[in-house]
């Protein structure tokens, strides 16, 4: 159902839906012990919260890349950069890699950007073929994954980071969808990754198969040092088929339980929302029903194990219009939402929800950049949103957004990138961000790439700060 623009609101072209597709035979599975790096071929479907679609009309054109931009901060914290001799080409010699100097502008003092640095603010794309790195450029590579991963490509899944441990759950590929767990290790063995497909506890109270669910992460502290861990899973679908339960599953134990909650109280069915944990409560904003984009949100008190209890937050103020496949990143007691479509419509505004207050403020911004099916990880002061959708194509760009300045930002970025992709999961580990999975529009992806953070992200990190909204 199109929807009328609003001052509110920013957004890009419209979209067409087409008709039904057909199941594609069964990719052929690499052996459990060799290294995962391949992808499946399937065929062309795009999605929105609410049913496929396919994007026939040009949004009008994006900013010019080649532009350069300057930030501004308030202080700079110098970490050393991560030299990974195995995976980056060697440096360049002095004479390739001279620079134009730049200024960073500080509040106390005009500070000289190393020449690296200046090199890495300008705006560019990330290069299509490998491009000798800077000590301190961020690169990308592709990691080799061993052991029993997923048996089928996957989209629209979670991926959960606790401790050194990746919990990957449900998903789909362009025939079904699927509920079952894996972990990858990603510490235990130095710079190997295994993958594991774990038999959980009481597998009855676990979700059904399902993909654009959410999986959040709640730690509790025992004492002497120790913690425990629990996936708090809420919503999804599977074809016509929507959810609204939650189901949490204890990462020691792998037990699955489904709490009681007055079901008079909770959420409607939906896919494609954001939740966030803040003051023991579960956040849900937005999603899609299959109808139609939702703008509401919803909190779960999970402050008293087995009295779980739903709550609809009133907000007033700018609210963001109704939407899924957006994010939402929690800095302190502010949610950052950004992007997202309604079905018709590919959003390109920043909103903040003040949770304190309930109040929603939209950001005016410098630039305007659509995007849907993204990822968007918190760094310090900045976030790293990576690929989705645009309105006109799958991206593989790396882009970052200033909390500070509330603008964004690029990096030069080097290496082989990943594919365009959409509905993948990005997480920080270990001054690395790492993309599982995704979809392109024809593909489905199993594989596993790493994005090298190193000084270039971290030099000009403002370690404290508030959202001024």
């Amino acid at each position: 159902m199109p929807s009328t623009p609003s001052a509110s609101s920013s957004r890009s072209s419209s979209f067409t839906r087409p008709g039904g597709f057909q199941r594609p035979e069964s990719p052929t599975l690499p052996p459990e012990n060799e290294a995962r790096s391949t992808h499946s071929f399937t065929e062309y479907r795009e999605e929105t919260p609410t049913s496929p679609y396919h994007p026939t009309h040009p949004i009008r054109s994006l900013p010019d890349v080649n532009a350069t931009m300057s930030f501004e901060s308030t202080s700079f914290q110098e970490q050393k950069s991560r030299t990974r001799s195995k995976s980056r080409p060697p440096m360049p010699s002095s004479s390739s890699s001279s620079h134009k100097s730049s200024r960073v502008k500080s509040s106390s003092k005009s500070y000289k950007a190393p020449d690296h640095l200046a090199t890495a603010i300008e705006i560019s794309t990330t290069n299509a073929v490998t491009t000798p790195a800077p000590a301190a450029g961020m690169y990308w590579s592709r990691t080799l994954t061993y052991g029993k991963g997923p048996s089928r490509p996957l989209r629209a899944h979670t991926a959960n980071l606790i401790v050194d441990r990746l919990f990957v759950f449900g998903g789909c590929d362009t025939s079904a969808c699927f509920n079952t767990l894996y972990i990858l290790d990603m510490g235990r063995y130095k710079d190997t990754m295994i993958w594991s497909k774990p038999r959980t506890v009481h597998p009855q109270y676990g979700p059904p198969p399902c993909r654009a669910h959410s999986c959040t992460v709640v730690e509790k502290d025992l004492g002497y040092g120790k913690k425990s861990h629990q996936l708090y899973f809420f919503g999804g679908g599977n074809g016509p088929d929507y959810f609204q339960e939650v189901y949490i599953l204890d990462a020691e134990t792998l037990a699955w339980s489904k709490p009681e909650i007055d079901p008079h109280s909770r959420p409607s069915k939906r896919r494609a929302h954001t939740s966030c944990l803040w003051e023991n409560k579960l956040v849900i904003i937005g999603g899609g029903d299959g109808a139609r984009a939702l703008d509401d949100v919803h909190m779960l008190d999970i402050s008293k194990p087995g009295q779980l209890k739903w709550e609809k937050l009133e907000t007033f103020g700018h609210p963001p219009p109704a939407r899924g496949y957006h994010t939402s990143n929690l800095v302190k007691d502010k949610l950052v939402v950004f992007g997202g479509s309604d079905g018709h419509d590919c959003f390109e505004d920043v909103h903040v929800l003040d949770l304190k207050t309930a109040r929603w403020s939209q950001i005016e911004l410098d630039r305007k950049i659509p995007r849907l099916a993204h990822t968007s990880t918190q760094v310090g002061s900045y976030v790293f949103v990576i690929g989705g959708h645009d309105g006109r194509r799958y991206s593989q760009d790396v882009l970052l957004f200033n909390l500070v300045t509330m603008s964004w930002e690029a990096r030069k970025v080097y290496g082989v990138a990943p594919n365009p992709r959409g509905y993948h999961t990005t997480v920080l580990y270990d001054s690395r961000l790492y993309v599982l999975g995704g979809y392109d529009g024809k593909n489905v992806f199993d594989d596993v790439h790493m994005l090298e953070l190193s000084a270039c992200a971290y030099l000009p990190q403002i370690t404290n700060f508030e959202i001024d909204v």
